[in-house]
């Protein structure tokens, strides 16, 4: 069992935030298969502040959800811990993560995400303003390795935010440089682990399917997973990993016509989030490639559901597909989602050579949230 703060996670597996992907529409069909700790998106800790709307609706608290998960960006110490006070205060979060692994070129180039830890004192000043403004609500972190193989930032950053109070930290095993591209390096979170030794240490990348986050924990050391990529498309992914965890047997991939089942549901789930069918459909086909990865559904098929506009339309689109198909052995794990990468990052002039300036970079903060 993973312990952050009070919360009890078990199995130890985290949802991680994913920008336009893990709304609550997402996260109750994940909660729906197995237990777990579901994130929030990523939530702009100045849009927060300045009462964005579409940002006070994304932190709202879901009525099925045990636990009120929310992750934060933010650059500014005085900004994040405001954002902080208002979700525990006004929201009734039950556990706060900082973002400091957004590779988004966006991000780092004004330094904030993956290139904030390279300014240590900066990350000391936001990580223990959220704390103090946390109280006995936990805090913790996600994380890259660093900007780049020259610029690893993972072990320094750990050990802040194990010495500023923080309850775990969540590594995700890539550089920002390597965006999505390449291996995880699973020996970076075993080094993590070793070199944090009072606070849990969780593991992100190439979690594609139970058995890898049994065998991420077994030879890292690490004392829980978070999970990305891996359930897009696949949200009954977090019962693989329940019975995994249990010792049971976990059940084969289901077959196109119970893949089919769960894409309805969540379409529906969506138009119910969004409170539109139009925007309910539209936000749903980026789901419809993730869902038929491996499966034998056919190039034009595939594309009309993509661009399908109303629940109707895509409804006869499915109801067509063969229910019979299976998921060949070796499909389990292709890739889904983000494929970018190796890029190099780029940062704001002389980033690297101020690692002590505590000044917030000016503006680094997101307008508003989810990406």
């Amino acid at each position: 069992m993973l312990k952050i703060g009070a919360i009890e996670v078990d199995p130890p597996v985290v949802l991680a935030p994913m920008a336009g992907v893990t709304n609550p529409a997402f996260r109750r069909l994940c909660r729906s298969y197995g237990r777990g700790l579901y994130v929030s998106e990523m939530i702009s800790s100045r849009a927060l502040v300045e009462g964005n709307a579409k940002t006070r609706a994304m932190v709202r608290r879901e009525t099925d959800a045990p636990v009120h998960s929310i992750q934060l960006s933010g650059v500014d110490p005085v900004v994040v811990a405001r954002a902080v006070r208002i979700v525990v205060e006004d929201y009734g979060a039950d556990h706060i993560d900082i973002n400091m692994g957004c590779p988004v070129p966006k991000v780092t180039r004004l330094g904030g995400g993956a290139a904030l830890p390279v300014h240590r004192r900066l990350l000391r000043d936001i990580v223990r303003s959220a704390v103090r403004a946390a109280g006995v609500v936990p805090v913790t972190i996600k994380m890259r390795k660093g900007v780049d193989d020259d610029t690893l930032t993972y072990l320094e950053t750990g050990a802040i935010a194990e010495g500023e109070g923080v309850t775990a930290v969540a590594l995700h095993a890539r550089t920002a440089e390597q965006l999505y591209s390449g291996r995880a390096d699973w020996d970076a979170i075993a080094r993590l682990k070793e070199h944090v030794q009072t606070i849990p240490v969780l593991g992100n990348g190439d979690v594609w399917a139970a058995p890898d986050a049994v065998r991420m924990m077994r030879e890292t050391g690490c004392d829980g997973v978070v999970v990305g990529r891996g359930c897009l498309g696949r949200p009954w992914l977090f019962g693989d990993l329940e019975a995994a965890y249990a010792g049971r047997p976990i059940a084969p991939p289901p077959a196109l016509g119970e893949v089919v089942e769960v894409m309805r549901r969540h379409v529906r789930l969506l138009v119910e989030l969004q409170g539109s069918e139009h925007y309910g459909v539209s936000d749903f086909r980026k789901h419809v490639g993730w869902y038929l990865t491996g499966y034998a559904a056919g190039p034009e098929r595939r594309r009309r559901l993509a661009q399908s506009s109303s629940l109707a339309e895509l409804d006869d689109l499915l109801y067509d597909l063969d229910p019979t198909v299976t998921l060949p052995a070796d499909a389990q794990h292709l890739p889904r989602g983000h494929l970018h990468g190796p890029r190099p990052v780029t940062l704001p002039e002389g980033w690297r050579e101020q690692a002590d300036d505590p000044t917030p970079p000016a503006g680094a903060d997101l307008p508003s949230s989810g990406g």
